[in-house]
């Protein structure tokens, strides 16, 4: 959530200029010395604070979750209070956005209306990624209206940005930047999944002169160029992935080869989603990885949770997993007590065929 939570840092006053001291008109006169002109050293800008970041997984609005978009203001109740203590909050919106346009032939084909991007702003989601192989479920014409609610929903209140898509490849790769107390977070989206679904959606890669979707499964240069040049500018480089292979609670080759890329690169954390199963999370050097967050908002009931990060000077200095488990009405709520630490012992031992080391 932009709104500065508690990890904003107190700027106090500056200093106090002295009084000056004028002689009295009643004193004999006396020479007069040349008044010298006193200019306050400038207060050193304080350092920023920690800034923290809630990361959800997929997120779509079918099945039962569809009726609840009557009332955007309302349709995430339960996800709010899952993200509202973080200053930014990131998801991927598994979903085409719009109300019409050409079926792709692909067994799932999944379009929620505008009214999404307003319950997710709503909800307190700052960022979503559309990077995925549901984004143009609808065709060019049905992916024109994703463009053109993206840019509705950045201009919103509160604003909520897209990335992942865009115009053409340049806009596709480009990453939304937050200025969040006092810390700009460059946020980029990409689609690299390495199993059949990566196939079948290929032709939606956005080219120099096409619209689409910010594809990497067989270029990671472009991505290595943006996350370069988000770490050159700003503070905090935030790269969410669509990778992997359904089903699979460890992450594949693909995933370990990318994640060291974008790390090498100077991402400060890389997490992901797509295989609809939560996967483990901990250090690559200095770059945090969640390889997967499986399902968040979604029509399949299971267990999910919201990753929290807490970044201080670049870095992440500590993480925070919410277990909770998605009800038949598609919305996730978290557990509480002995099963809460239950789960959070299982995704804490899925660290164990990955690559990654505890975070210290």
């Amino acid at each position: 959530m932009l709104a500065a939570c508690g990890a904003a840092s107190e700027v106090g006053a500056g200093p106090t200029s002295a009084p000056v001291t004028t002689a009295s008109p009643a004193s004999p006169p006396a020479p007069q010395a040349t008044a010298k002109s006193e200019t306050a050293t400038p207060t050193e800008e304080p350092d920023p604070g920690p800034v923290t970041i809630a990361l959800g997984g997929d997120v779509h609005f079918e099945g039962p979750l569809r009726d609840r978009l009557a009332d955007p203001a309302s349709a995430l109740d339960s996800v709010a209070p899952l993200l509202s203590g973080a200053d930014l909050a990131v998801v991927n919106m598994e979903s085409s956005v719009g109300t019409g346009g050409t079926p792709e032939p692909k067994r799932f084909r999944f379009q929620a209306p505008p009214t999404a991007l307003d319950a997710l702003a709503a909800a307190g989601v700052d960022v979503v990624t559309m990077a995925n192989n549901h984004a143009k479920d609808f065709g060019d014409d049905g992916f024109a209206q994703t463009l053109a609610a993206a840019a509705d929903a950045e201009a919103g209140d509160p604003p909520l940005s897209v990335v992942g898509v865009g115009a053409d490849a340049a806009a596709a790769f480009a990453p939304a930047v937050r200025e969040v107390v006092g810390t700009t977070v460059a946020v980029i989206g990409a689609h690299s999944a390495d199993d059949p679904t990566a196939d079948s959606t290929a032709h939606w890669a956005a080219t120099e002169d096409r619209p689409g979707v910010a594809v990497t499964r067989d270029d990671l240069g472009p991505l290595v160029d943006a996350v370069r040049e988000a770490a050159a500018t700003n503070d905090v480089v935030v790269v969410f992935m669509h990778w992997g292979v359904q089903g699979e609670s460890c992450p594949s080759e693909s995933q370990r080869a990318t994640a060291r890329a974008l790390a090498d690169a100077g991402a400060t954390t890389v997490v992901g989603s797509h295989a609809h199963e939560l996967q483990g999370t901990g250090l690559l050097d200095t770059t945090y990885v969640a390889y997967g967050l499986g399902n968040f908002v979604w029509y399949r009931p299971g267990p999910t949770g919201v990753l929290t990060l807490t970044v201080l000077d670049g870095r992440v200095a500590g993480e925070t997993w919410i277990p909770a488990e998605i009800g038949t009405d598609g919305l996730p709520v978290a557990v509480q007590g002995a099963e809460a630490e239950r789960l959070s012992a299982e995704f804490a031992g899925l660290r164990d065929c990955t690559d990654l080391t505890a975070l210290g």
